[in-house]
Order: structure tokens, then sequence, then C-alpha cells
């Protein structure tokens, strides 16, 4: 049962949902819709927490992506359409962050070795720099957002994130097999 909130407009859709549905549960619904708006209100304010002009939560986060991979011992980069699923995000999505990041001197794309048709990505020593010193700061204030929440609360909403991830994830790849969960 969906909790009646102080929002008219979320008390408007609810009644409104509740005579299209004649009767359906709406708590999938709800918690969708929350998730959606705490994930554009996280965005916002992590923007706050940028890391220079122009260093948006993606950019931010594919550096950290190339980061942790180099320390990992990946030194000669990593191709698009790995950095594209790590961060899953679409080809031309990973490709606009890629060359932002690439104009700012962040990153450098060089042809693969092995497959001249192929780039790889790695961190110039500037990008390696911003993470090492922007770190810190960042994940305090994203710390900071979720300070509300005792430790115990925090530690079962990541639980209960990572257990619809999975559930989502699974659909996904059922859909994305022919014959899987057909009769």
């Amino acid at each position: 049962m969906i909790q009646s909130g102080t929002d008219p407009h979320e008390a408007m859709l609810r009644e409104a949902l509740g005579d299209l549905t004649s009767g359906v549960d709406l708590t999938g619904f709800e918690i969708v819709r929350l998730l959606r708006a705490v994930g554009n209100q996280v965005a916002q304010e992590a923007a706050s927490a940028q890391a220079g002009p122009g260093m948006s939560g993606a950019r931010w986060h594919l550096l950290l992506r190339l980061y942790v991979e180099e320390q990992r011992g990946k030194t000669a980069g990593l191709p698009p359409g790995y950095l594209s699923r790590c961060q899953d995000v679409t080809k031309n999505t990973i490709s606009v962050l890629l060359r932002a990041l690439e104009d700012q001197g962040w990153i450098e794309r060089t042809l693969d070795p092995d497959d001249r048709r192929r780039f790889r990505i790695r961190l110039t020593p500037a990008g390696r720099e911003l993470i090492r010193t922007t770190a810190p700061s960042r994940l305090a204030h994203l710390n900071a957002l979720v300070g509300e929440l005792g430790a115990e609360e925090r530690t079962h909403l990541v639980r209960l994130l990572k257990k619809l991830h999975r559930s989502l994830t699974d659909r996904a790849a059922a859909r994305a097999t022919p014959g899987v969960g057909q009769l």
C-alpha cells in the first residue's frame, strides 16, 4: 500500500492511477517513481560537488573506472565498448563522454596494437591526478547525501538495491536470450 505524501501532485497521481487500475497494487510504480526522483536529486547534488568545469557525475565515474582498472593492472587502456558496458550506457553516450574527457586532457585514445581498427582509452597524468585529488571530497559529499540514514539503514538499503538490480539484470538477460522464459 502506498502511503499518502504531502505533495498534492503525488496525491492526484495516486488517485488517478487508482481509478485506472481497479485495485492493482501500485507499490511497484511508487518504488520506480521514487528511484527516478531520488536518482535525479542525487545527480543534481553530485553535480554541485564537481571536480571542475565540465565534470559531470558520468564523466567522473568514467575516470574513476579507468583509474580502478589501471590499479588492477590494465595499463594498456580499455576498449570503449567495455567502458560502455561497465558504465551501463550506449556506445553513442560513451563516445560523447570520451570525446569530452579527451578534449579536457583527462584521457587519451590510442590505437590497439593488436587490432589497429580499435582504440584503447587510458588516463592521462592529469586525469589520474584529478581522480586522486577529488575522490576524498567527492565521496564525503556523497556520504553526506545519505547522512540522514543510520549505518544499519544504509546497509539494508544497499542490500535491497543490489537485489533489485540483480533482478532487473536477470530480466534483461532473459529477454535478450532467445527461447529463455518462452514455452
